[in-house]
């Protein structure tokens, strides 16, 4: 299984969280961190596609900012996933890889009873829609919730946790309304 991680946080220098899960990674898997490959946000698409059909897991590895992704992740998107190659007709260049999401959302109030009343998960929708239009296989998202407060311990230990994920042969799919 090769896995690339595509890790989307705009600043990578300040980051604590996101910076200790990809340095927790062994070795097999590639890291690519898109901000310092892409500062201008000008996204070698064809570079890109390339790396995705190596690939046989991608993760999108990324801060929630306001309930949603980085912009150049979504620029990425826009980019990458053209008609025809990614999805409609011929697009099949995606069919049967898996996605996973790894993201660090800062607060711990998501939930119903939260503050923001929706869940993690929920909020990553448009992720598991995409991921249904273009053929891949949405995975259970790995979720380091309160990153911003999170303990140096408690975040060694989740980092540990999400080298072990990814090396996982199997790992849960997401279905619809989980």
């Amino acid at each position: 299984m090769k896995t690339v991680v595509l890790l989307f946080h705009p600043n990578y220098g300040q980051s604590r969280a996101n910076k200790t899960l990809a340095n927790a990674l062994d070795s097999d898997i590639t890291v690519r961190n898109m901000y310092a490959l892409y500062p201008d946000g000008k996204i070698d698409v064809e570079a890109e596609k390339k790396v995705l059909e190596d690939a046989d897991r991608v993760v999108l590895q990324f801060p929630i900012m306001w309930y949603s992704s980085p912009a150049l992740l979504k620029q990425w998107e826009d980019d990458v996933f053209e008609y025809g190659w990614a999805y409609g007709e011929g697009g099949t260049a995606l069919h049967g890889k898996e996605l996973l999401l790894a993201v660090t959302p800062g607060a711990h109030n998501y939930g119903r009873n939260g503050f923001v009343k929706y869940t993690v998960t929920e909020l990553l929708r448009p992720f598991q829609a995409t991921s249904r239009l273009i053929g891949m296989t949405y995975l259970k998202p790995f979720i380091t919730i309160g990153a911003s407060s999170i303990s140096d311990e408690d975040l060694n230990s989740q980092a540990k946790k999400y080298n072990q994920y990814l090396h996982e042969d199997q790992l849960p799919v997401l279905s619809d309304f989980e």
